[in-house]
């Protein structure tokens, strides 16, 4: 018996069908940040095609969750025989973009660590190799993929497939994920940390938060709160991720020592809280950087009142300053 599969019919309608409704929240949130990057040159920078990495893969997975559940909803069960191909492929699937969300995340948080705390040589490496990041995230997770299908294989969990085994995803995926949002809130911790205490070394840093904007002034009275601002938007991301994972990860603990289902209702929302990650992405990605911002100055009726660097927030191009200047003293961060 798979504990996360419900059994009585009306269950697994209701769980599907919630399902197939947060999977539509994380397609149109996952979309609008992939319409946002199209549309508008401001969210075509380097930290953007990044997010825009991790969109793409956030939409991919909820149209997976989309497709399982309108099965289920449809009679032809997943845990049926006649659909053995299409769960293997449909958990095949669900771990390879699983996987490849956090692989995303982790790397936004590196790269944006590394220009941020003035790495210089890496983050003109990594500005100039944009193809080898974006090979990593799907690399890795396809390669997992491709051995949990071959040494464990996929089965129905109830609205979609994937391991069958709790204790199997726990080792393999919780526990990395985990790991992962540690070192990216260690990343950002330390980043919160030069941005809200060093406040007397920053002239200004603005929409592009290259290196070169960091130097040894004081901050003006205006731009204080802003990057403070920052700061505590940068802190969100993982805080956000841990909010995301804590339910899923409890859940598959409490039935992997006990050997029990949890309530059908904590159960829905276990799963519900892993499909909504394309819609989370959104908000903290989308509200917290520059798509929602030039959407609202797209519909502006009367022209801004303010000028247009007026707001700082990181969410414009990174880019290594590599002008002719003098060089920053980087012990001084």
């Amino acid at each position: 018996m798979v504990l996360s599969a419900p059994v009585a019919t009306h269950q697994i309608r209701i769980l599907n069908q919630v399902i197939l409704a947060t999977s539509v929240l994380s397609i149109i949130g996952a979309g609008w940040i992939i319409i946002s990057f199209c549309l508008f040159k401001q969210v075509r920078t380097f930290r953007h095609q990044l997010i825009l990495g991790l969109a793409i893969s956030d939409w991919l997975m909820a149209v997976n969750f989309l497709s399982s559940s309108a099965v289920n909803l449809s009679g032809n069960l997943l845990s049926e025989p006649p659909q053995k191909k299409f769960c293997s492929s449909n958990g095949f699937m669900t771990q390879l973009f699983v996987v490849q969300t956090d692989y995303w995340v982790l790397l936004i948080a590196i790269c944006t660590y590394l220009i941020l705390a003035n790495h210089k040589h890496m983050s003109a490496w990594i500005q100039d190799h944009r193809i080898i990041l974006w090979s990593l995230p799907w690399g890795l997770s396809a390669l997992w993929a491709a051995i949990g299908l071959a040494v464990a294989g996929y089965g129905d969990i109830g609205a979609w497939c994937w391991f069958t085994s709790d204790r199997v995803r726990l080792l393999v995926n919780f526990i990395p994920r985990w790991i992962i949002i540690i070192i990216v809130l260690a990343l950002y911790m330390h980043l919160y940390r030069i941005i809200y205490k060093a406040h007397n070394r920053f002239m200004s840093f603005n929409d592009e938060m290259s290196p070169r904007n960091i130097e040894a002034h004081s901050v003006s009275p205006e731009t204080d709160p802003v990057l403070k601002k920052m700061a505590r938007q940068m802190m969100s991301y993982p805080l956000v991720y841990m909010f995301i994972w804590t339910i899923p990860t409890t859940i598959r603990i409490y039935q992997s020592v006990t050997g029990k289902p949890a309530p059908f209702g904590i159960a829905t929302v276990d799963k519900a809280c892993i499909v909504i990650q394309g819609f989370a992405d959104a908000i903290i990605y989308g509200f917290n950087e520059t798509s929602l911002a030039v959407w609202r100055e797209r519909f502006r009726r009367s022209p801004p009142t303010a000028p247009a660097n007026a707001s700082i927030s990181i969410h414009h191009e990174i880019k290594v300053e590599r002008s002719r200047r003098p060089p920053y003293d980087n012990n001084s961060m």
